[in-house]
């Protein structure tokens, strides 16, 4: 078994919680009474089998969906009936399963588009791109710090796939966020770009909270402080991975027989 991430989550405060989170779907309850807490400069992995209600929860907490029940708190606000525009302009920003750049523009210009809004320059998009030049040096400083710096004038689009989830990351980091949530981030890489990510996520959260859904089990004990598993809508078991890969009932639903 892969050694899990030490926990340092004993000494974090709570940057986003919810409680009861309740969400129907006519006569289907997709999630059901889920209490979670994510620490700041941790990173928390969201784990479960197919239809667990991972990725309405992702859902729930970015305000994309409205729970039916239950309350979400971000910095010790109350988010719950707050559009999510609003949400990510207070800072808890998410990627998606399906990269999402601006494939004809460059690496550094997905950047500096992303840059606008922290910078107060996001109702100037009328304004030549030139305008935009006085976001170069930070746009540099974040392609940096993911490894894309070699890359800055290469068009997206010609990015490999695992590049172009690198690129997100970056484009997500523009946006200077507080709370960071990846929708299966390492869904389709190779090893390489997988640990390349990996890194970047463990980097990432050194200033900010990370809550991940992901099946990579080998990433999740590599990275996570925090894992939380989900069944049916409900939370089965949550610790750190050497304490929730050893729960009978996680290795009955999620990882059956298999070593983990």
């Amino acid at each position: 078994m892969a050694n899990s991430a030490q926990s340092n989550q004993g000494e974090q405060r709570v940057v986003l919680s919810a409680r009861g989170l309740r969400r129907d779907f006519g006569g289907f309850t997709a999630v059901k009474s889920v209490d979670l807490d994510v620490r700041h400069a941790c990173v928390h992995a969201l784990i479960g089998p197919n239809g667990a209600g991972k990725t309405t929860v992702f859902n729930l907490l970015t305000k994309f969906l409205q729970p039916t029940h239950g309350t979400i708190r971000l910095l010790d606000t109350d988010i719950t009936k707050t559009r999510p525009d609003k949400v990510a302009r207070m800072g808890l920003v998410r990627s998606f399963q399906i990269s999402a750049v601006f494939p004809h523009l460059s690496v550094r210009d997905n950047v500096r588009v992303a840059l606008p809004r922290p910078n107060r320059l996001a109702h100037q998009f009328w304004q030549p791109t030139s305008a935009l030049n006085v976001l170069n040096e930070r746009a540099e400083q974040l392609l940096a710090s993911v490894g894309l710096s070699k890359e800055r004038n290469a068009i997206a689009a010609d990015l490999s796939y695992g590049r172009k989830r690198v690129l997100e990351i970056a484009t997500t980091l523009a946006l200077d966020p507080k709370v960071l949530l990846l929708d299966e981030p390492m869904a389709g890489m190779g090893l390489e770009d997988v640990n390349t990510v990996s890194a970047i996520i463990r980097d990432v959260a050194r200033d900010r909270a990370v809550l991940m859904v992901e099946h990579n089990l080998s990433v999740v004990a590599n990275i996570c402080h925090h894992v939380t598993v989900l069944q049916r809508g409900e939370i089965l078991a949550e610790g750190d991975y050497a304490t929730v890969s050893q729960d009978p009932r996680v290795r009955e639903a999620y990882m059956g027989t298999e070593e983990a």
